[in-house]
């Protein structure tokens, strides 16, 4: 590295002469020799002003699309525009990353509500529900570098080993495919057989429950529930409940066929999807696969059906039981998600409350939200 008052050797390379440059642009990227993403927050800069005049064209102060389809816009497109390569260069935005960022972002918010120039930019973000762009980006960042680096999240402490890998997108043969009448989405509540098991899972403040219930004759002949981490969502509750449902069903040989309702039409989607993802659907489908006279039925939730409601009952109970014996199962993609919002959620709380501008907004609404204030632009001209 040599400072621009000194004149640097000159570089030949066959008789040419290369040129000297500070930054150079590699996949759309901005690298500079310092490698503070100065020149490439400068380029998104640049393109911010093109993008934003080519979005004043659609929609004006007082004309134009609604400010729900702006918010649209701006998220779908243009906010997606700056986000490229962000799990490189935003990780751990500088404070002057920052302030840049906002500085980006701000034309874009005063376009959508048609405020004065005046408006703060934090105002404008709390009104709009609109994040700071860096922190955006940074969650952003953390999520694509914990999935497909497989890099730990420091800040909630979460290992890649414990995250729902996601499956290929096929390891069946396409000729290998369900019967028609293995899987039903009809209510099956209807016309019950006299023999069936039921399914359910459960989410309460208490924690995640799985639940099954085998009913004959409308008597529980026998049960199984187990608790799940306070992480799990309720749909690999719901998973895993008819995973074990079908496991009892490949033990029942003298009843043919056997009928497994559950009142979650996702799972039995996911289950019957040969390209799912998900290893506990496609381990689903391998077992309906190779056990034809095993059947999946939707059920229609709360219609007070005996074997749904016994199953929703043993379901809330083990998700409420203060039992130490916990089934443990990986974290999904929602939940990385969700808490990656709480986090972002809590630091744009902070930024609010540290900053100097934006007072009276601060003062009239005190907590942010991603949901825009019900507000018309007469009342957002201030």
């Amino acid at each position: 590295m040599y400072s621009k008052l000194v004149a640097a050797p000159p570089v030949f390379w066959k008789n040419h002469r290369i040129k000297r440059l500070h930054a150079i642009k590699f996949l759309g990227i901005y690298i500079d020799d310092k490698l503070n993403w100065n020149s490439h927050i400068r380029y998104l800069s640049q393109k911010a002003q093109i993008l934003n005049q080519n979005f004043l064209k659609i929609a004006g102060p007082s004309w134009g699309i609604s400010r729900s389809h702006r918010l649209l816009l701006y998220k779908t497109v243009i906010e997606r525009v700056f986000a490229h390569g962000f799990s490189i260069w935003c990780i751990n935005p500088t404070a002057k990353i920052s302030r840049k960022l906002d500085s980006i972002q701000r034309s874009f918010l005063l376009s959508i509500s048609g405020a004065y120039r005046t408006t703060s930019t934090a105002a404008l973000q709390v009104l709009l529900g609109l994040p700071p762009l860096a922190l955006k980006l940074q969650q952003e960042a953390v999520i694509t570098n914990f999935i497909r680096l497989r890099k730990p999240e420091l800040t909630l402490q979460l290992l890649p080993d414990n995250y729902e890998q996601p499956l290929s997108r096929r390891t069946t043969h396409p000729s290998l495919y369900l019967l028609k009448d293995q899987i039903s989405l009809s209510d099956g509540g209807l016309s019950p057989p006299s023999e069936a098991i039921y399914t359910d899972g459960s989410k309460t403040e208490k924690g995640v429950g799985a639940a099954y219930c085998r009913i004959a004759q409308n008597q529980i002949i026998e049960s199984w529930f187990v608790k799940l981490p306070s992480q799990a969502t309720v749909f690999q509750a719901e998973l895993l409940a008819l995973s074990k449902a079908v496991e009892l069903a490949k033990t029942m040989v003298n009843q043919t066929p056997i009928k497994i309702f559950t009142d979650n039409r996702a799972a039995i989607q996911a289950s019957s999807n040969p390209k799912s993802k998900n290893y506990m659907a496609r381990q689903i489908f391998l077992s309906l696969l190779s056990s034809p006279n095993i059947k999946l039925n939707w059920i229609k939730a709360h219609a007070g059906y005996f074997g749904n409601e016994s199953a929703d009952l043993q379901a809330k109970s083990a998700a409420e039981s203060e039992t130490t014996n916990i089934h443990q199962i990986k974290f999904s993609k929602v939940f990385l998600k969700t808490h990656l919002k709480k986090f972002l959620t809590q630091e744009w709380q902070r930024t609010l409350e540290d900053a100097t501008t934006g007072r009276r907004i601060h003062n009239i609404i005190p907590k942010v939200s991603f949901d825009p204030v019900c507000w018309t632009r007469e009342e957002i001209l201030f």
